[in-house]
């Protein structure tokens, strides 16, 4: 997404902050890859922690991943858009991740309290938008809303977009959660009683450390990955628990205000 912004307003900068929320749960490699990429192509980043939950002792394992989600994620981008003054929120979301996501509009309305409502949402016939917001309202607005976890791959490959390595399969510490693997070389990854072992496995989304699964994998280029996807049958976020932790999970978040 950040490519087709670039496209779109060269050979100008980005005209508008990039926003991220951090947790402080996230994985390094993924800290250290946004901070170099965000300096290199040169755009304002801001980055908001709902630092008073962290300071109160918010964490996944404590409150569990709906409870910490929604402190640590959505009640801090709330703040932070509301604190932006912000009226529109870009989003790299797509249809084919989840089936919350799948009711989403390409420009997604929210109410004066950042709410996500399905059920009153704008048509968008012949890709027509309204963006009209009234104050205190704004739109959430998903350009690639349509496209598939293989077309994002593809795009990469055909642009030489720079990834996070955590997405390219080497050798890793890992130990096995219900139906996840969790990478075991980062702090609070590793319960007691967890023994790691190696295996070759790589990330197909990145959320915050504990609660984001790799999965077995020798797929270490990016042709290598496309290849991989051919065969895959699932979305990449089935490895996050914050999509499972409850009947309905995410459908709950976006209407609290998650994006």
């Amino acid at each position: 997404m950040v490519r087709l912004a670039q496209k779109a307003f060269y050979p100008g900068r980005i005209p508008f902050p990039f926003l991220h929320i951090d947790t402080t749960y996230k994985f390094p490699e993924m800290i250290e890859f946004r901070d170099q990429f965000c300096r290199e192509i040169g755009v304002e980043l801001i980055v908001h922690t709902n630092q008073r939950a962290i300071d109160q002792g918010a964490n996944p394992h404590r409150l569990g991943t709906q409870a910490c989600c929604g402190l640590l994620k959505t009640r801090a981008l709330l703040d932070a858009l509301e604190q932006g003054g912000f009226d529109a929120a870009f989003g790299g979301a797509r249809r084919d991740e989840e089936k919350s996501r799948a009711k989403e509009r390409i420009f997604s309305f929210r109410d004066k309290f950042g709410q996500w409502d399905p059920r009153n949402q704008r048509p968008e016939p012949w890709n027509l938008y309204n963006c009209r917001v009234h104050r205190g309202e704004s739109i959430r607005v998903f350009p690639l809303s349509n496209w598939t976890e293989l077309d994002v791959w593809l795009y990469i490959y055909t642009e030489e977009i720079p990834v996070v390595p955590l997405y390219f399969a080497k050798s890793r510490p890992v130990v096995t959660r219900g139906r996840s693997l969790v990478l075991a070389d980062h702090i609070d990854s590793v319960l007691p009683g967890e023994e790691p072992i190696l295996a070759s496995c790589r990330m197909r989304s990145l959320g915050c450390v504990p609660c984001t699964g790799a999965i077995y994998s020798d797929a270490a280029t990016l042709p290598e990955i496309i290849r991989e996807l051919l065969s895959f049958q699932r979305s990449e976020r089935e490895n996050r628990v914050i999509d499972h932790d409850q009947d309905g999970s995410m459908e709950l978040k976006k209407r609290e205000g998650y994006f």
